[in-house]
């Protein structure tokens, strides 16, 4: 047989065929494994994220937190993503993709164990910072296991249904956390909803252990057999061949120092980012492949609208239980302990509604990722965020606010930000960049993404309180406008392209 490349085995699918044929779904179980392990981490997210926003609140009564103190908590996670999607997801180049994949769970665990034993504001927000680094690594790992090892017709609907999960973890957190306001409505409940994911965390963890290396990324660093070796346990076949022509150090090619590195010749003229007659960077250079050349373009689509779309996203994310609760619970939430459970579970009533949306949104993406493509749906979906963030503000407007004409709003908002740009930049952010670069490339959009998310958790309480909703959502709905003239300026359209 002759030698081929990792994707066109990948496109032939688990056993050989005549011909090419449409792939469909054709994967093995050890596809399905690594699609469902990493869909894993996206759902821990939601969860764990949206479930603190409903902690908040018995979090700062019971240590007695003022206004500053209680920003710093809500910060702490997304920061913590911040800094790990930014440095950890480049470890995921250097060290490859399953240490980290594993790695980030475990220290989840670990984390989210110190959350819930937490006696002081100050190891709360060790705890949170940690549970926020786990979870940015897994922002990029996740993206590049699963699209390093799936057809390029299909990628597009698996990493987006992997996303998804995203959804179904901020639903049930909203659900746990009504159910057990219901049952055990007590001021130290916040502790067994930080608990509650540990097991699962471990389990994911150590089925994550039974993966096999991406080939794709063993290739990069020119391992050959241990690519054919990892190709076959993914496809569950015998007959892997890679061709290693193409690789650094391929046999009987004629190498060149340059420093410490040792490159073959051709890469003079094809290291990406390059003219011809440079000289490639060594890997303590891949930062600046980021920002020159046809790279620059990529990072920017990658990384700035995924921060303008973050800021309203984790804004009416975290919020819309205090939005909701503001506008129609009680009075004076602080007066009574009854009052405030009461207000907690309006809101968190309220958000599971609002959910729903988000479960929609990503529906529709999943279905049309693949065919309309990833620039018009990222487009589309920030002008309906703007239209649905607008609709809530009128409804915020007034002495009489109109509950029903908020909530739609708000759902809205999900069903265009995750059919649009909560769903396609994290899609593209894994696509645009090579294989070289692609942690590195998606870690940095990503943590330019927890940047809003940062901004939005330290600034949304304050400018809440001070301006109200009625003036803050049409200044979240004016940049998302921005983000589709952004995405429109600096487009790259990848659906259906190889991963390379």
């Amino acid at each position: 047989m002759e030698p081929r490349t990792v994707q066109a085995y990948l496109e032939q699918g688990p056993a050989p065929r005549p011909g090419r044929t449409p792939p469909g779904f054709n994967l093995s179980t050890t596809q399905w494994l690594v699609w469902s392990l990493a869909t894993a981490g996206k759902f821990f997210e939601g969860l764990i994220v949206f479930m603190g926003g409903i902690a908040l609140p018995l979090v700062t009564r019971q240590f007695g937190l003022g206004g500053g103190e209680t920003g710093l908590l809500t910060a702490a996670t997304l920061f913590g993503i911040l800094i790990g999607a930014l440095s950890l997801g480049g470890l995921a180049d250097r060290w490859g993709r399953k240490p980290v994949f594993v790695g980030e769970m475990l220290l989840l665990a670990v984390a989210l164990i110190g959350a819930s034993l937490s006696v002081s504001p100050g190891m709360l927000v060790i705890s949170l910072f940690l549970i926020g680094l786990a979870l940015g690594a897994d922002y990029p790992t996740a993206h590049l296991v699963i699209s390093e090892a799936i057809p390029a017709d299909i990628r597009g609907r698996l990493v987006l249904g992997a996303f998804g999960f995203q959804a179904f973890g901020a639903l049930l957190a909203m659900l746990i956390a009504a159910q057990l306001l219901s049952l055990a409505p007590g001021p130290v409940i916040w502790r067994q909803l930080y608990l509650l994911p540990v097991l699962p965390v471990l389990l994911v963890a150590w089925g994550r252990l039974s993966l096999p290396e991406s080939s794709h990324w063993l290739m990069s660093r020119g391992h050959t057999g241990s690519a054919e070796q990892a190709l076959g346990r993914l496809l569950g076949r015998d007959d892997i061949r890679l061709d290693a022509a193409e690789q650094p150090g391929a046999a009987g090619e004629p190498i060149e120092a340059h420093g410490n590195w040792l490159f073959p010749v051709h890469q003079r003229r094809t290291v990406p980012g390059h003219n011809p007659g440079e000289h490639p960077t060594a890997p303590g250079d891949d930062w600046q492949l980021l920002f020159r050349g046809r790279y620059q373009r990529a990072t920017i689509l990658a990384s700035v609208p995924w921060f303008l779309q973050d800021l309203s996203t984790y804004g009416i994310g975290l919020f819309t239980p205090v939005i909701i609760a503001a506008a129609f619970g009680a009075e004076d939430p602080g007066t009574t302990f009854d009052a405030q459970i009461h207000n907690l579970l309006l809101g968190a009533r309220g958000t599971a509604l609002v959910d729903v949306g988000f479960l929609i949104g990503i529906a529709i993406a999943i279905a049309l990722a693949d065919r309309l493509g990833r620039i018009p749906l990222q487009i589309i979906g920030f002008i309906g965020c703007s239209i649905g963030l607008l609709i809530a503000a009128a409804g915020s407007a007034g002495a009489s606010r109109n509950l029903p004409l908020i909530v739609s709003g708000f759902f809205l908002f999900q069903l265009m930000t995750n059919l649009g740009p909560n769903a396609q930049t994290y899609l593209l952010a894994g696509e645009v960049f090579p294989t070289r670069i692609r942690g590195l490339g998606a870690g940095f959009a990503a943590a330019a993404g927890k940047a809003g998310a940062v901004i939005t958790a330290f600034c949304f309480p304050v400018l809440l309180k001070q301006i109200g909703s009625e003036r803050l959502l049409p200044m979240l709905a004016f940049t998302s406008l921005i983000g589709a003239w952004i995405t429109w300026l600096y487009r790259i359209e990848t659906t259906g392209k190889p991963i390379d």
